[in-house]
């Protein structure tokens, strides 16, 4: 048996039975036909592939309803009718190749990477941001996918209602549903969804170019100077800090760098020149294409008298990062991680 073990997502492919050791008691389980139903408010069991002769389905993946509860779907065959809310919904779909399977989208921050951009054309694409529960129902999706918040009763509708009505749903790990947030659900909600759509080596290929990159990375940390590192945005009650329990400071921390403070929270200006990191990423809202706000929140420090003394500021090392790549990323993983690895360590990529 082929074990993947994961953020406590369950994937089961081609199994008409299955055996699972719990506590010493082995249970025998039979996967049948289409559906979901709640496991109870427990933690998911570790993730597990197990291969048969005659066909990839069906597969069995544990995600999670409105009310964070593991729920347990069984996919019979390739989703045909979905609907991609939110911007790394819609491109992971595009970069595993499966645009002819979306029947509507909605929810981009910004245009599509330029590589799906003639994928994206074909699209039905929603006028509203965030489509409600009834015009969705009108879609009839098969497969629905997006973050956590959006699913709701004022959104899409809560996923026990999709679920009890044959529609299959999928929450990204880091949306909010997850209470450990990293780079490794990331990955798995890509190879989730690669099992889904029975595209796994595709889905492979992206997470190992993810994974190899990280790699690299990290090599070369070990043999340099280690940075100290804050990823922050202003607010108007002070800096928001992205900690190393969110998804940009786990990324960090797995390049190498000392993600100065642990928990994600508010800090005072005079708490940032107390800290005094080497490197600061500024987070912005919107594409690494847009230079103009890019340039706006690094100057949001390097501009402020205040900031003056600050290692980074004097070391021109403030870089601006967008939130879409350091923020339940999806595809863009890859772009977060390269961008926070050229500012840590420019020399590695002349």
């Amino acid at each position: 048996m082929k074990r993947l073990m994961a953020r406590g997502l369950l994937l089961v492919r081609k199994l008409p039975v299955f055996v699972v050791c719990i506590g010493g008691l082995w249970f025998v389980q039979t996967v049948g036909a289409a559906g979901a139903r709640a496991s109870g408010d427990q933690p998911a069991p570790a993730a597990s592939s197990v291969p048969a002769a005659d066909s990839h389905y069906p597969v069995t993946i544990t995600n999670y309803n409105y009310a964070k509860q593991p729920v347990e779907m069984v996919f019979t065959k390739a989703p045909e009718r979905v609907v991609a809310v939110y911007q790394n919904s819609i491109e992971t779909l595009l970069a595993l190749g499966l645009g002819d399977r979306i029947i509507a989208a909605a929810g981009l921050d910004h245009e599509v990477k330029p590589e799906f951009a003639a994928a994206f054309e074909k699209i039905n694409y929603l006028a509203d941001f965030t489509p409600n529960k009834e015009r969705v129902i009108m879609l009839r999706p098969d497969f629905i996918l997006s973050w956590y918040s959006i699913f709701n009763e004022n959104r899409l509708g809560e996923i026990d209602y999709w679920n009890s009505n044959g529609t299959n749903t999928f929450i990204a790990a880091n949306s909010g549903v997850s209470s450990n947030i990293n780079l490794e659900n990331e990955y798995q909600d890509i190879l989730t969804l690669g099992a889904i759509f029975n595209v796994e080596e595709k889905a492979q290929a992206i997470v190992d170019e993810m994974r190899g990159e990280v790699d690299k990375v990290a090599v070369y940390a070990r043999n340099s100077t280690q940075k100290r590192v804050l990823i922050m945005e202003t607010q108007s009650n002070g800096l928001r800090i992205y900690g190393r329990n969110a998804l940009g400071g786990d990324m960090a921390a797995k390049l190498g760098a000392d993600v100065i403070i642990a928990e994600s929270g508010v800090i005072s200006a005079e708490a940032l020149i107390a800290h005094n990191p080497d490197c600061i990423f500024m987070v912005f809202f919107g594409s690494a294409a847009d230079k103009q706000t890019a340039d706006a929140a690094i100057t949001q420090i390097t501009g402020n008298p205040a900031y003056a003394s600050l290692s980074a500021v004097q070391n021109n090392n403030v870089f601006a990062i967008p939130l879409g790549e350091m923020y339940c990323s999806g595809i863009r993983t890859l772009d977060g991680i390269i961008t926070l690895a050229k500012g840590m360590y420019p020399e590695l990529y002349r």
